[in-house]
């Protein structure tokens, strides 16, 4: 299988170490992995703060660039369900998407369709997980809790094949952050206060690190955390899984 690796476009400016362990996590699990140059935002922002038409030739461009591949693999929960949930809405009366019927997240990808029994990293840290709500609801990288079904976690699976690290979850593990895009724009308080409850309950578990699928919703509590002097860092769940590539 020929895989599609897209790079979110706040990845690519304020994480790009992000997309480099994606790429070296994957490849050396021997997968065919290419990194198609002339990729762009998928859309979302616009979409997301209520102007969709601005989103059609963005999303066109993505569905043509990444059609010759198996799978289109992405190190960001968001902007992987906004493909694969939104796309065919966003192209309704352009063209069939054929990008949301093969997008996934990276930690859905591995977990899905790779199913390693092993990973090279080695993480002697305590981390405190944080589901994205996105990744939980749209994606199912775990069980959300107001459905009441049997408890799962996609990312805690891959992280047990880490070498030597400690995972632990805080009070209301799927509790939104407060990010939420352009809810962070347009009800900044609200989002501050969310953001600063949800980092309240990470560092009670005694992490060292908040980890997770998100690089938005790591660094929205981030922001937080650095804003109010927390010792606490912050690192995505893909570079857990790299570390020592």
């Amino acid at each position: 299988m020929k895989i599609g690796l897209f790079i979110p476009c706040y990845v690519n400016a304020l994480y790009p170490e992000v997309g480099v362990a994606t790429y070296k996590l994957l490849t050396s699990l021997g997968l065919d992995v290419d990194y198609p140059l002339h990729q762009t935002c998928c859309g979302q922002p616009m979409a997301n703060a209520g102007f969709e038409s601005m989103a059609q030739s963005l999303a066109t461009s993505l569905d043509q660039l990444f059609a010759p591949y198996d799978y289109v693999v992405a190190p960001s929960a968001s902007c992987a369900a906004f493909v694969k949930i939104n796309y065919p809405h966003v192209l309704q009366g352009q063209h069939a998407c054929m990008t949301s019927r093969k997008i996934m997240d990276v930690v859905e990808f591995l977990h899905d369709v790779v199913k390693p029994t092993s990973l090279p990293g080695r993480f002697p840290h305590v981390v405190s997980l944080h589901n994205s709500c996105h990744g939980v609801r749209e994606l199912g990288l775990s069980a959300p809790s107001e459905r009441n079904i049997t408890p799962y976690s996609k990312i805690k699976d891959l992280l047990a094949l880490v070498k030597d690290i400690t995972v632990r979850e805080p009070e209301r593990p799927d509790e939104c952050c407060g990010f939420g895009g352009m809810f962070s724009v347009e009800e900044p308080d609200v989002s501050v206060r969310m953001g600063t409850d949800k980092l309240e309950r990470h560092m009670a578990t005694g992490a060292e690190y908040i980890t997770g699928p998100d690089s938005s919703c790591l660094m929205h509590m981030q922001g937080i955390a650095r804003r109010l002097g927390k010792p606490i860092q912050f690192i995505h769940v893909v570079q857990i899984m790299a570390a020592g590539l």
